[in-house]
């Protein structure tokens, strides 16, 4: 059993907090609403704490999963004091890789270790323990953490050193972006052709088209059901982060500009908090959906 602090319990954190408890660990939550945190609490019957340096101290591993660079750092600065020898800082959080190369210099100023860890699987991934773990850091950082992360992880890889993590989740969401605005203007096509669109996926899902997109979403998308999932604003800070870093390694992505553009305008039809898989509500609907 180890000793883990975790800190954010948003959609993604909350559970994953649990699965920790679950897992035999010992877990000491923090949240900016302490509603949240006395809630998680009372459910997996753990502890909580009224600041992120209270959750931190003592801990053997301290688990991030928060919304931004901004939030990152100002819980890192929180917890800076309570940070000692030995510990093993996990950020869950999708962030900038150049952040997560500063938080790893300093952790190790204290005898700590960092490791950029972003996830990846959704809501869904994150409450049934499956989630996909891209890290970046030290091979010793990644040793330790791995057999803590199996709580709520199924896939985690070590892809290089510090900020690699956050590198390859912006691949993640590059090619997400891409999938689901295929699918989109697909499901656009087929309504547009005056196609059965539960008989069209019948038939390509099995092909070389089918991705998790298509298996998950083309009903609630059939159906113009939007309030679930990942957030386009979230998504869209994703994009941002990616295309900032694009700029400084060189990297085109005219497509990725493009869908992010066409998130600007589900969040200008009022879909901030729609599901990414929302492009298809920005294109003009022929006919009605089944419900």
């Amino acid at each position: 059993m180890a000793r883990t602090a975790f800190l954010g319990l948003g959609v993604m954190g909350y559970p994953m907090a649990g699965h920790l408890i679950r897992a035999g660990h010992s877990v000491r939550v923090w949240n900016r609403t302490s509603a949240k945190s006395k809630t998680w609490m009372d459910e997996y019957q753990g502890e909580a704490a009224d600041t992120p340096a209270d959750a931190v101290f003592g801990a053997e591993y301290v688990f991030l999963c928060l919304g931004d660079d901004p939030d990152v750092l100002a819980v890192y600065e929180a917890i800076d004091p309570s940070i000692g020898g030995g510990m093993v800082i996990v950020d869950h959080t999708t962030a900038s890789a150049g952040l997560a190369r500063d938080l790893a210099k300093r952790a190790a100023t204290k005898g700590a270790l960092f490791l950029d860890a972003p996830i990846s699987g959704g809501q869904a991934g994150a409450e049934k323990g499956e989630l996909t773990i891209m890290c970046g850091g030290e091979a010793k950082a990644f040793k330790q953490a791995e057999p803590i992360m199996k709580a709520y992880g199924k896939r985690m890889t070590l892809i290089g050193e510090s900020g690699a993590g956050q590198l390859a989740k912006s691949v993640n969401q590059i090619c997400i972006a891409g999938i689901v605005q295929g699918l989109a203007e697909g499901m656009h096509f087929a309504d547009e052709a005056g196609l059965d669109i539960a008989k069209v996926i019948e038939a390509i899902s099995g092909g070389a088209a089918q991705s998790w997109q298509m298996e998950n979403r083309w009903e609630t998308m059939r159906d113009d059901h939007y309030e679930h999932g990942f957030a386009v604003d979230w998504m869209r800070k994703d994009l941002r982060i990616a295309l900032d870093t694009a700029r400084e390694n060189g990297a085109s992505l005219p497509l990725t500009a493009m869908v992010d553009q066409y998130y600007a305008d589900i969040q200008a039809m009022g879909g901030s908090r729609w599901d990414t898989s929302s492009l298809l509500a920005r294109m003009g609907r022929k006919t009605s959906r089944k419900t």
